[in-house]
């Protein structure tokens, strides 16, 4: 008996639908795979961590409660009433450090951006043991992570740098520092402050950890710093890269006696700090999706 040819291609029809649906499924789970995979591995292998928080030099471990008192030891007040005066203009010198560190999250991986510059200038003016007066001035031109593409909407979307290229902080009130603290020795104080960044001033409580070294005073501050309070623009961009709503200013200083760093201004505003911030990308690694091939029509089981 001869064959009927539309039972044959009836019988190969549910192959074919069967063999597109594995390679429909297929294709979606391989999209899934790189989507969640991929940023994990660039941000966790390829990227790698973002770099420590900046901290005092660490001469000691001697340090203080958030009053910035000396304390009760024998020692300590010892070591403080030895040390010497401090009196007089410190400048921001070299080694001195400012930046950003903001969390993000990328396709649903997280990540900390790290931004840095070096390009810092200003001064601290101590008489007796009360800090009289303070401004620091910070490029932010120059500010770098280790992702070009960040870099690009930091300077031009998020910061503004051409319209508003630097951002100074200012310590609002006298700030006394009790005991003077011996090299070595870490304290802490709390002081007010104006930050002037994006066109906008705003009052800020200012925390302050300080270390006295050999080579003059190095100052730490972290400084929360919520966008919309600077009028800075989230530094998410879509659904792809998102952010918190607020990040971190970090600034160590190292103060000197002297001449300093060369004062930043508008007008000598450099576009490269020479330092590699590190942190999470915030471009996506050019992944290239394998080709989804389907069965010809004509394709029989």
């Amino acid at each position: 008996m001869d064959e009927d040819p539309g039972a044959t291609t009836g019988a190969g029809q549910p192959g074919r639908k069967r063999r597109l649906g594995w390679w429909i499924i297929g294709g979606a789970v391989v999209v899934v795979v790189l989507a969640v995979g991929g940023p994990f591995a660039y941000i966790h292998l390829i990227e790698g961590s973002a770099p420590a928080k900046l901290a005092l030099p660490g001469q000691s471990t001697t340090s203080t409660g958030p009053t910035g008192k000396t304390g009760n030891s024998a020692a300590g007040n010892s070591a403080a009433g030895g040390s010497g005066s401090v009196a007089g203009t410190w400048a921001v010198g070299p080694g001195s450090v400012a930046g950003y560190r903001v969390q993000e999250i990328l396709l649903g991986q997280h990540a900390t951006a790290v931004g840095r510059t070096t390009r810092i200038s200003g001064s601290v003016t101590i008489s007796g043991t009360t800090v009289t007066s303070g401004a620091v001035t910070v490029d932010m031109a120059s500010v770098e992570s280790d992702q070009s593409g960040r870099n690009a909407q930091f300077d031009d979307r998020i910061m503004d740098v051409a319209t508003y290229p630097t951002a100074t902080l200012h310590l609002s009130n006298p700030l006394s520092l009790s005991a003077i603290p011996a090299v070595g020795q870490q304290v802490s104080y709390t002081g007010a402050g104006t930050l002037t960044m994006h066109g906008a001033t705003r009052t800020i409580s200012l925390p302050l950890s300080a270390e006295r070294t050999t080579a003059g005073i190095a100052v730490l501050a972290e400084i929360p710093i919520t966008f919309s309070d600077w009028n800075i623009a989230n530094p998410s961009i879509g659904g792809f890269v998102t952010t918190a709503s607020n990040g971190t200013l970090e600034v160590l200083l190292h103060l000197t006696r002297g001449a300093g760093n060369p004062a930043v201004t508008a007008g000598n505003s450099s576009a490269s700090s020479g330092l590699n911030g590190g942190g999470g990308p915030v471009t996506v690694p050019s992944t290239t999706l394998p080709p989804l091939t389907i069965p010809s029509s004509n394709t029989t089981g």
